[in-house]
């Protein structure tokens, strides 16, 4: 009986991991998909129609779990800064990627949970000794390496990519905060964000699309809603220590899809700021599950 348990539990865990491949696959297809449309549309067009495409994903969802659940919220001045942050974040992933490859962009992303493990200290309350501030530290310097130095650095796409990164991490913190919300209506809310923004954007900036980019556009909200499906699916099934680690394969799709479709290579120095991006957050995910798996008196008063 055990042995057969112990099966089970491996398949499940197998599937897991899986589930959680596929998914981040899926985003990366998103984002190769977004940085095509976005050399012929508007970022706030985009939004729009990428946002009605999410609600194929969500309507079946909101419609499981009733209608007035998505008016049943907590911490309503919270779920509103959440829907700044998310909007933000995809519309600067776009006008990034709009100039910059999409490995340059991802690198700039991978530094989230660097970013997160910083504002959690403040934010959350979290305690985060020395050698996370260390590898926090470190890991801006890969991002800094990785925007290659220069006046340069200072261009308006590196700058996209780099506020979206921080948008993004405030996305990972306040989730955490509002966690006791329902999955279905956090993403039904900053979908109906990505929405407004959008029609805000696209005031002036709407061209009139063929069926096949139509269809794309629309296609971006679906794909982008399964990855999230099947990544928290994926979270059910197998441990987030053993997961946690696979979204840096986010980094390998970018670069083989952005060479496959656009020719991009990325040079050196983002190849070394990518290194040591994710060198620094596997290092502050090991540290951080460390901590939360041994006794509360076992660790240092400094949490380290």
């Amino acid at each position: 009986m055990d042995v057969r348990k112990a099966g089970t539990d491996g398949n499940l865990v197998l599937a897991g991991v899986l589930l959680m491949l596929l998914g981040d696959f899926l985003f990366s297809l998103n984002d190769a998909m977004g940085k095509w449309l976005v050399a012929s549309f508007s970022v706030g067009q985009i939004l729009v129609i990428r946002s009605l495409g999410s609600f194929v994903i969500l309507a079946p969802m909101i419609a499981r779990q009733g209608s007035d659940a998505l008016f049943r919220i907590e911490r309503p001045p919270l779920q509103l800064l959440r829907i700044v942050m998310t909007t933000t974040d995809v519309g600067l992933f776009y006008a990034a990627v709009a100039y910059l490859p999409l490995a340059d962009v991802m690198t700039f992303y991978m530094a989230g949970p660097i970013y997160v493990a910083a504002i959690s200290h403040f934010f959350l309350g979290e305690r985060i000794g020395w050698r996370r501030w260390l590898a926090v530290f470190v890991g801006f310097a890969g991002v800094l390496i990785a925007l290659k130095p220069s006046t340069a650095m200072f261009s308006w796409p590196s700058l996209f990519g780099l506020c979206g990164s921080l948008a993004f991490a405030m996305t990972l913190v306040l989730g955490r905060r509002l966690r006791q919300t329902n999955d279905a209506t956090l993403v039904a809310w900053q979908t109906v964000g990505a929405l407004v923004a959008g029609l805000v954007l696209s005031i002036g900036n709407w061209r009139s699309a063929s069926t096949l980019d139509f269809a794309a556009m629309l296609a971006l909200g679906v794909v982008a809603g399964s990855a999230h499906m099947l990544i928290t699916r994926s979270l059910k099934l197998a441990p987030a220590s053993l997961l946690a680690p696979l979204q840096y394969t986010l980094l390998i799709w970018a670069i083989a899809l952005g060479f496959f479709f656009f020719g991009d290579i990325p040079d050196i120095q983002v190849f070394l700021g990518a290194a040591i991006i994710v060198l620094a957050g596997l290092f502050i995910f090991h540290r951080k599950n460390l901590t939360d798996t041994i006794p509360k008196e076992a660790v240092a008063p400094d949490g380290h």
